[in-house]
Protein backbone atom coordinates (compact mmCIF):
# COMPACT_ATOMS: atom_id res chain seq x y z
CA UNK A 1 0.00 0.00 0.00
CA UNK A 2 1.17 3.13 -0.26
CA UNK A 3 -0.14 6.65 1.14
CA UNK A 4 0.18 10.09 -0.57
CA UNK A 5 -0.65 13.36 1.14
CA UNK A 6 -1.29 16.45 -0.47
CA UNK A 7 -1.94 20.21 0.67
CA UNK A 8 -5.30 20.68 -0.01
CA UNK A 9 -8.21 18.17 -1.23
CA UNK A 10 -8.35 19.80 -4.92
CA UNK A 11 -4.53 18.93 -5.03
CA UNK A 12 -5.18 15.58 -3.74
CA UNK A 13 -8.27 14.35 -6.34
CA UNK A 14 -6.20 15.74 -9.86
CA UNK A 15 -3.42 13.18 -8.43
CA UNK A 16 -5.40 10.43 -7.96
CA UNK A 17 -7.78 11.66 -11.19
CA UNK A 18 -4.16 11.00 -12.97
CA UNK A 19 -3.70 7.64 -11.65
CA UNK A 20 -6.87 6.43 -12.12
CA UNK A 21 -6.86 7.96 -15.97
CA UNK A 22 -3.72 6.09 -16.16
CA UNK A 23 -4.82 2.80 -15.07
CA UNK A 24 -8.05 2.81 -17.34
CA UNK A 25 -6.31 4.02 -20.65
CA UNK A 26 -3.44 1.17 -19.90
CA UNK A 27 -6.53 -1.99 -18.92
CA UNK A 28 -7.98 -0.46 -22.32
CA UNK A 29 -4.65 -1.20 -24.45
CA UNK A 30 -3.96 -4.43 -22.47
CA UNK A 31 -7.44 -5.77 -22.42
CA UNK A 32 -9.76 -4.07 -24.99
CA UNK A 33 -11.80 -3.13 -21.70
CA UNK A 34 -11.59 -1.05 -18.14
CA UNK A 35 -13.46 -2.99 -15.59
CA UNK A 36 -13.65 -0.06 -12.72
CA UNK A 37 -15.32 0.27 -9.36
CA UNK A 38 -16.72 3.50 -8.91
CA UNK A 39 -17.57 5.62 -4.82
CA UNK A 40 -20.21 7.81 -4.07
CA UNK A 41 -20.35 10.34 -1.56
CA UNK A 42 -19.29 13.61 -0.84
CA UNK A 43 -15.51 12.77 -0.55
CA UNK A 44 -15.64 11.96 -4.05
CA UNK A 45 -16.77 15.12 -6.06
CA UNK A 46 -13.76 16.66 -6.49
CA UNK A 47 -11.46 13.46 -7.75
CA UNK A 48 -14.79 12.57 -9.87
CA UNK A 49 -15.15 16.03 -11.93
CA UNK A 50 -11.23 15.88 -12.45
CA UNK A 51 -10.91 12.03 -13.42
CA UNK A 52 -14.58 12.95 -16.11
CA UNK A 53 -12.28 15.46 -17.47
CA UNK A 54 -9.33 13.76 -18.62
CA UNK A 55 -8.07 13.39 -21.70
CA UNK A 56 -7.61 10.21 -23.56
CA UNK A 57 -10.06 7.84 -21.86
CA UNK A 58 -12.43 6.04 -24.96
CA UNK A 59 -15.37 5.52 -22.53
CA UNK A 60 -17.33 3.71 -24.24
CA UNK A 61 -14.58 0.46 -23.62
CA UNK A 62 -15.37 1.22 -19.40
CA UNK A 63 -17.57 -1.61 -18.00
CA UNK A 64 -18.46 0.50 -15.06
CA UNK A 65 -19.52 -1.46 -11.42
CA UNK A 66 -20.61 0.48 -7.99
CA UNK A 67 -19.73 -0.18 -4.23
CA UNK A 68 -23.31 0.08 -2.50
CA UNK A 69 -26.83 1.55 -2.59
CA UNK A 70 -29.43 1.47 -0.11
CA UNK A 71 -32.17 -0.36 0.14
CA UNK A 72 -35.28 0.43 -0.22
CA UNK A 73 -35.10 3.80 -1.81
CA UNK A 74 -35.60 4.61 -5.96
CA UNK A 75 -33.21 5.76 -8.41
CA UNK A 76 -34.48 8.90 -8.05
CA UNK A 77 -34.17 10.10 -4.81
CA UNK A 78 -31.51 12.53 -4.09
CA UNK A 79 -29.27 10.18 -1.88
CA UNK A 80 -29.72 7.16 -4.40
CA UNK A 81 -25.90 6.11 -5.14
CA UNK A 82 -27.47 5.31 -8.66
CA UNK A 83 -28.72 9.07 -9.19
CA UNK A 84 -25.19 10.12 -7.66
CA UNK A 85 -23.05 8.09 -10.98
CA UNK A 86 -25.46 8.68 -13.55
CA UNK A 87 -24.94 12.80 -12.56
CA UNK A 88 -21.41 12.68 -11.79
CA UNK A 89 -19.77 9.88 -13.80
CA UNK A 90 -22.02 8.24 -16.53
CA UNK A 91 -23.85 11.58 -17.52
CA UNK A 92 -20.59 13.25 -18.44
CA UNK A 93 -18.56 10.28 -20.55
CA UNK A 94 -19.75 8.36 -22.51
CA UNK A 95 -19.75 4.66 -20.41
CA UNK A 96 -22.43 2.65 -21.54
CA UNK A 97 -21.64 -0.33 -20.25
CA UNK A 98 -23.93 -0.72 -16.46
CA UNK A 99 -24.27 -2.58 -13.22
CA UNK A 100 -25.92 -0.17 -11.21
CA UNK A 101 -27.50 -1.83 -8.18
CA UNK A 102 -31.01 -0.45 -8.03
CA UNK A 103 -32.35 -0.25 -4.51
CA UNK A 104 -35.87 -0.45 -5.40
CA UNK A 105 -35.47 -3.84 -6.75
CA UNK A 106 -35.41 -7.49 -4.95
CA UNK A 107 -32.32 -6.77 -3.38
CA UNK A 108 -31.55 -10.74 -3.74
CA UNK A 109 -32.11 -11.00 -7.62
CA UNK A 110 -29.92 -6.86 -7.83
CA UNK A 111 -27.13 -8.94 -5.79
CA UNK A 112 -27.73 -11.90 -7.94
CA UNK A 113 -26.72 -10.17 -11.36
CA UNK A 114 -24.25 -8.08 -9.69
CA UNK A 115 -22.20 -10.71 -8.41
CA UNK A 116 -22.71 -13.01 -11.96
CA UNK A 117 -21.46 -9.70 -13.85
CA UNK A 118 -18.60 -9.30 -11.63
CA UNK A 119 -16.93 -12.75 -11.45
CA UNK A 120 -16.79 -12.93 -15.40
CA UNK A 121 -12.94 -11.09 -15.33
CA UNK A 122 -11.54 -9.08 -12.78
CA UNK A 123 -11.68 -5.44 -11.97
CA UNK A 124 -8.66 -3.39 -13.03
CA UNK A 125 -9.38 -0.39 -10.48
CA UNK A 126 -11.61 -0.01 -7.67
CA UNK A 127 -11.86 3.20 -6.41
CA UNK A 128 -13.43 3.75 -2.78
CA UNK A 129 -13.32 6.51 0.27
CA UNK A 130 -13.31 5.58 3.56
CA UNK A 131 -16.21 6.54 5.95
CA UNK A 132 -15.92 8.60 9.20
CA UNK A 133 -16.22 5.58 11.15
CA UNK A 134 -13.37 3.57 8.85
CA UNK A 135 -15.99 1.70 6.77
CA UNK A 136 -15.16 0.72 2.97
CA UNK A 137 -18.22 0.43 0.76
CA UNK A 138 -20.79 0.05 3.29
CA UNK A 139 -19.28 -2.51 5.22
CA UNK A 140 -19.53 -0.95 8.92
CA UNK A 141 -17.88 -2.45 11.78
CA UNK A 142 -17.50 -5.48 12.47
CA UNK A 143 -16.97 -5.95 9.00
CA UNK A 144 -17.06 -9.35 7.37
CA UNK A 145 -13.30 -10.44 6.05
CA UNK A 146 -14.58 -14.10 5.12
CA UNK A 147 -17.33 -14.44 3.09
CA UNK A 148 -16.43 -14.78 -0.98
CA UNK A 149 -19.57 -13.35 -2.02
CA UNK A 150 -19.10 -10.18 -4.28
CA UNK A 151 -22.14 -8.84 -2.66
CA UNK A 152 -23.90 -8.55 0.29
CA UNK A 153 -26.50 -7.37 2.31
CA UNK A 154 -25.34 -5.38 5.41
CA UNK A 155 -26.81 -3.46 8.03
CA UNK A 156 -25.54 0.43 8.84
CA UNK A 157 -24.82 1.02 11.92
CA UNK A 158 -25.68 4.92 13.28
CA UNK A 159 -22.72 6.22 13.14
CA UNK A 160 -23.03 5.46 9.21
CA UNK A 161 -25.96 6.79 8.89
CA UNK A 162 -25.49 10.03 11.23
CA UNK A 163 -22.41 10.54 8.57
CA UNK A 164 -25.14 10.62 5.69
CA UNK A 165 -27.33 13.24 7.27
CA UNK A 166 -23.78 15.13 8.44
CA UNK A 167 -23.38 15.14 4.05
CA UNK A 168 -26.91 16.36 3.38
CA UNK A 169 -28.18 13.48 2.31
CA UNK A 170 -30.98 13.19 4.05
CA UNK A 171 -32.91 15.21 6.36
CA UNK A 172 -33.10 13.66 9.71
CA UNK A 173 -31.46 10.12 11.10
CA UNK A 174 -34.77 8.64 10.79
CA UNK A 175 -34.63 8.90 7.01
CA UNK A 176 -32.02 7.09 6.39
CA UNK A 177 -32.29 3.31 5.81
CA UNK A 178 -31.09 0.65 7.86
CA UNK A 179 -30.00 -1.71 5.34
CA UNK A 180 -27.99 -1.44 2.06
CA UNK A 181 -25.97 -3.70 -0.91
CA UNK A 182 -22.64 -3.44 -0.31
CA UNK A 183 -19.77 -4.83 -2.06
CA UNK A 184 -17.55 -7.24 -0.19
CA UNK A 185 -14.12 -6.70 1.55
CA UNK A 186 -12.97 -9.70 -0.13
CA UNK A 187 -14.27 -8.57 -3.72
CA UNK A 188 -12.89 -4.91 -3.46
CA UNK A 189 -9.51 -6.81 -2.43
CA UNK A 190 -9.69 -8.98 -5.97
CA UNK A 191 -9.38 -5.25 -7.63
CA UNK A 192 -6.05 -5.25 -9.49
CA UNK A 193 -5.73 -1.89 -8.67
CA UNK A 194 -7.22 0.34 -5.56
CA UNK A 195 -7.77 4.32 -5.15
CA UNK A 196 -8.84 5.66 -2.02
CA UNK A 197 -9.70 9.21 -1.75
CA UNK A 198 -10.17 10.69 2.02
CA UNK A 199 -10.01 14.38 2.09
CA UNK A 200 -11.53 16.35 5.25
CA UNK A 201 -10.49 16.48 9.31
CA UNK A 202 -14.00 14.74 9.52
CA UNK A 203 -12.22 11.45 8.05
CA UNK A 204 -8.88 12.08 10.60
CA UNK A 205 -9.46 10.09 13.49
CA UNK A 206 -10.77 6.86 10.86
CA UNK A 207 -7.41 7.40 9.01
CA UNK A 208 -5.50 6.97 12.51
CA UNK A 209 -7.31 4.08 13.03
CA UNK A 210 -6.32 2.24 9.96
CA UNK A 211 -2.71 3.08 10.00
CA UNK A 212 -2.37 3.25 13.63
CA UNK A 213 -3.90 0.31 15.01
CA UNK A 214 -3.96 -3.49 14.01
CA UNK A 215 -6.16 -4.50 10.73
CA UNK A 216 -9.24 -5.49 11.97
CA UNK A 217 -12.93 -6.06 11.20
CA UNK A 218 -13.66 -3.16 13.67
CA UNK A 219 -11.80 -0.50 11.56
CA UNK A 220 -13.03 -2.43 8.08
CA UNK A 221 -10.65 0.28 5.54
CA UNK A 222 -7.73 -0.76 7.64
CA UNK A 223 -7.54 -4.19 5.18
CA UNK A 224 -6.24 -2.19 2.53
CA UNK A 225 -3.17 -2.17 4.26
CA UNK A 226 -2.29 -5.55 3.05
CA UNK A 227 -3.21 -4.63 -0.64
CA UNK A 228 -0.06 -5.07 -2.71
CA UNK A 229 -1.47 -2.14 -5.64
CA UNK A 230 -3.59 0.07 -2.97
CA UNK A 231 -2.95 4.06 -2.82
CA UNK A 232 -4.40 6.18 -0.33
CA UNK A 233 -5.04 10.20 -0.85
CA UNK A 234 -5.16 12.15 1.80
CA UNK A 235 -4.93 16.08 2.56
CA UNK A 236 -3.32 17.58 5.62
CA UNK A 237 -6.53 17.35 7.28
CA UNK A 238 -7.37 13.98 6.90
CA UNK A 239 -3.74 13.03 7.94
CA UNK A 240 -3.72 15.42 11.00
CA UNK A 241 -3.81 12.49 13.65
CA UNK A 242 -0.84 10.37 11.93
CA UNK A 243 2.35 10.33 13.91
CA UNK A 244 5.27 11.21 13.01
CA UNK A 245 6.34 7.46 13.10
CA UNK A 246 3.42 6.30 10.65
CA UNK A 247 3.91 8.86 8.73
CA UNK A 248 7.49 7.65 8.16
CA UNK A 249 6.68 4.09 8.23
CA UNK A 250 4.55 4.43 5.68
CA UNK A 251 6.19 6.40 3.28
CA UNK A 252 9.23 3.18 3.73
CA UNK A 253 6.94 1.00 2.48
CA UNK A 254 5.57 2.57 -0.03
Amino acid sequence: MILRIFEEKLELARAAAAQASTAIRDAITERGVARIVAATGSSQFEFLEALTASAGIDWKKVELFHLDEYIGIPMTHPASFCRYLQERLIGRTEITMLHLLNGAADPREVIRRASESIKTAPIDVTFAGIGENGHLAFNDPPADFETNDPYLIVNLDEACRRQQVSEGWFTALSAVPRHAISMSILQILKSRAIISVVPDDRKAQAIKACFEGPVSPMVPASILRTHASATVYLDKQSAALLSPATLLALAASG
